[in-house]
């Protein structure tokens, strides 16, 4: 049901799945003591948490590594003004398990950009919260 002001609250359930079906997402975190946000490509994994492929010396690992950080992502049509957002906040870590590393090197994202020996950063879904936009009754 869509609150008069068109949104929709969706629970956790629809979140990871319209998660699941998008590429790209934006990672929220503090860099130099200011918020920042970074495009990644991304892929939830089997336990809800958001994975993500970067280079180790890359800022958003030193960044993010052991700190409480948000995800977000969403898809938007402006035809119809509807469309849905998702966040995920919880805590990132590196991994660094060689067990873990070797099943995602297998089966985790890939990075859009050219990479040599790529670290994952898993992102713990902590907290999911999103919302669906959808007209509200009587707009034009």
């Amino acid at each position: 049901m869509f609150h008069t002001d068109g949104f929709r609250v969706l629970d956790r359930r629809e979140c990871l799945r319209l998660l699941a079906e998008v590429p790209v997402g934006r990672v929220v975190y503090t860099r130099q003591a200011l918020p920042a946000v970074l495009p990644v490509n991304f892929r939830l994994d089997a336990d809800a948490s958001v994975l993500m492929c970067t280079s180790p010396a890359s800022d958003l690992v030193r960044a993010v590594d052991g700190a409480v950080v948000a995800f977000e992502a969403d898809e938007f049509d402006a035809a119809t003004r509807s469309g849905w957002s998702v966040v995920v906040t919880g805590l990132a870590t590196l991994v660094t398990d060689p067990a873990e590393h070797e099943r995602l090197s297998r089966t985790g994202p890939r990075s859009w950009m050219p990479l040599r020996d790529g670290v994952f950063v898993r992102i713990e879904s902590e907290m999911v919260t999103g919302r669906e936009l959808g007209r509200a009754p009587g707009a034009q």
